[in-house]
């Protein structure tokens, strides 16, 4: 009992430091409230910080990348407690995403600005419309599951974990992957584009572009009906593709990691 309570435990901690982590980088990327964000003032040349910056996005998106691929995480339920590892996934994510707050150097200069105070309203109405997007879509595949505390809740009761049956709720009807399509709203929309942010924007946006092929590769791997659903539904933007004529409509499984 002791070994379940400390899983338990250690699910909770790591989903708290990813939530507190998830509103910093709402500021960060906004430049909204927090001590150090995205744009502000340039401490070091401009290709320190450039080199910088792109090596903080390269740990994160390493780490994002190879501890979700199935053989890895095969390999390190070897070590870690199976109950735990979304749990790990987890907190090695937010701890990437620290470093990267920390480190951050931003690189000064401006691409564009919106100047209006119309036109700035609709800005920000777009950036925190993607961060809702996103943890709305998280709900609509199970939030507990896919930040572990589902995982560390069953083996505290001593129940077998039961994978998720695939299915498409609500947005997953429309896009493949409409918890993507929050991040690029989130990362793009900014009443001013500097430098800095559009080398993050770009940064990120190749990062998800490659990571939805890798992640539909496991998916169809692991549900065979995906391979039709992927064929029907368009992967982010809405009402590009004929959809089928019935999706299914249970919990989902298409979980990003």
């Amino acid at each position: 009992m002791t070994k379940r309570l400390s899983i338990f435990i250690y699910g909770v901690v790591s989903y708290a430091i990813f939530f507190v982590t998830y509103l910093y980088a709402i500021g960060f990327v906004g430049n909204l409230w927090v001590p150090k964000s995205m744009d502000s003032a340039r401490e070091v040349p401009f290709l320190t910080a450039l080199f910088t910056d792109l090596a903080l996005l390269g740990l994160f998106a390493i780490q994002h990348s190879v501890m979700a691929r199935p053989a890895f995480k095969r390999w390190w339920t070897s070590i870690v407690p199976a109950a735990a590892e979304r749990s790990t996934y987890v907190l090695f994510s937010s701890v990437a995403l620290i470093l990267l707050f920390a480190y951050w150097q931003p690189l000064g200069g401006a691409v564009w600005a919106v100047t209006s105070p119309l036109g700035q309203a609709a800005v920000y109405a777009a950036f925190a419309f993607g961060w809702l997007l996103v943890l709305v879509s998280t709900f609509l595949i199970n939030h507990f599951d896919l930040f572990g505390l589902r995982q560390v809740w069953l083996q505290l009761l001593g129940k077998p974990y039961t994978q998720l049956k695939f299915g498409t709720p609500l947005f997953y009807r429309y896009v493949r992957h409409p918890l993507y399509l929050g991040w690029f709203f989130a990362f793009w929309a900014t009443p001013t584009m500097t430098v800095t942010h559009l080398v993050f924007a770009v940064a990120t946006t190749a990062y998800i572009l490659i990571a939805i092929q890798l992640e539909e590769r496991d998916l169809v791997d692991a549900h065979p009906e995906y391979e039709s659903y992927r064929r029907s539904v368009p992967m982010l933007v809405p009402f590009t593709k004929r959809r089928a004529q019935t999706t299914p409509r249970t919990v989902s499984a298409v979980q990003p990691r």
